[in-house]
């Protein structure tokens, strides 16, 4: 399939997909029980002109399809409604928080690279007593939820041993890095586990293949072997797992943001649902589902270059 058409293809799946999600993340949050007029009031009685005019103000009198297109319509244009429990534009809000949100995902996806391809390897290619504790750490990796993980990481080295900050996202650059390094390995741990057992297990597959018997029939140094034919042919399968690595990081993100108080769009989500704040939670949970199918449209452009033997978009077919 030609790039041209491959990315065509791509981007129309990519514009059902978002207006199908816009459909349901709008939809959904009317299901729920109670109304924003409630959370407006805080419990207090209001006249009907009062009720009116914040029904009005919210357009929350129109049929659900007017109120559905007419958001549609400003999200579009990048308006993203105002706050209902900040009294603020969301877009405000979004521009203040998303850039800690995203500095703490990069950081928690470089430790899960890092660490999780070393460990795979090592327990590849050494096997043994080596294959054993890797695969013993990332079983207790993969079993620790992230929030668990938060909690005990910050009881030990932040309250216990002062070595980290409890909390707060910081300021500035170097402060932000120094804060967010609990979080991000809070939130990097249990994808390690799962990432070095997938590259344990594509490298080996790519050790026991033909062409790696052959190139070590050939002499070729055992180095060379590992780096060059058994690593990077298992590069493929690896970065077929990028998508599931950074929608885990996206959702797991809420709850480490909220075990040390740190200022994102995480935090924000999980405010904004318990107070039924309409524009706030739509807006987020629209943004989650566009940087999910942008990461997986990446891995799949990607992967042709990883592993030539894979064309674009054979990946979805093969699925």
């Amino acid at each position: 399939m030609s790039f041209t058409r491959f990315a065509a293809r791509r981007l129309a799946e990519m514009i059902v997909t978002l207006l199908c999600a816009s459909f349901v993340v709008f939809g959904a949050m009317y299901l729920a029980p109670g109304s924003p007029a409630s959370f407006l009031l805080s419990g207090r009685s209001a006249s009907p002109e009062a009720l009116a005019a914040i029904s009005a103000q919210y357009h929350l009198d129109d049929p659900f399809f007017v109120r559905y297109l007419r958001w549609l319509g400003d999200m579009a244009q990048g308006d993203f409604g105002r706050s209902i429990t900040y009294r603020t534009d969301v877009s405000g809000l979004l521009a203040d928080r998303l850039p800690t949100t995203l500095l703490l995902i990069a950081m928690a996806l470089v430790v899960v690279v890092v660490v999780g391809l070393l460990l795979g390897r090592l327990a590849a290619v050494r096997g043994g007593a080596t294959d054993s504790a890797v695969l013993v750490t990332t079983t207790f990796a993969v079993g620790a939820p992230s929030f668990v993980a938060a909690v005990l990481l910050q009881a030990l080295f932040a309250v216990k041993l002062g070595w980290f900050p409890s909390g707060g996202a910081g300021e500035g650059l170097f402060d932000q890095l120094w804060h967010l390094t609990l979080p991000a390995i809070a939130l990097a741990l249990y994808l390690i586990g799962l990432l070095a057992r997938v590259t344990r297990s594509a490298m080996l597959e790519a050790l026991d293949s033909e062409h790696v018997t052959v190139a070590r029939s050939r002499g070729v140094p055992e180095r060379q072997v590992v780096r060059r034919h058994a690593f990077r042919n298992s590069l493929g399968t690896v970065l077929t797992t990028g998508g599931l690595i950074v929608s885990t990081l996206l959702v797991c993100t809420i709850l480490v943001e909220s075990a040390f108080g740190i200022g994102g769009i995480g935090q924000l989500l999980e405010l904004s649902t318990s107070t039924k704040d309409f524009p706030t939670v739509q807006a987020i949970s629209l943004i989650i589902v566009a940087l999910f199918m942008i990461v997986n449209l990446i891995v799949d452009l990607l992967l042709p270059l990883v592993d030539p033997r894979i064309t674009l978009g054979s990946r979805r077919s093969s699925a």
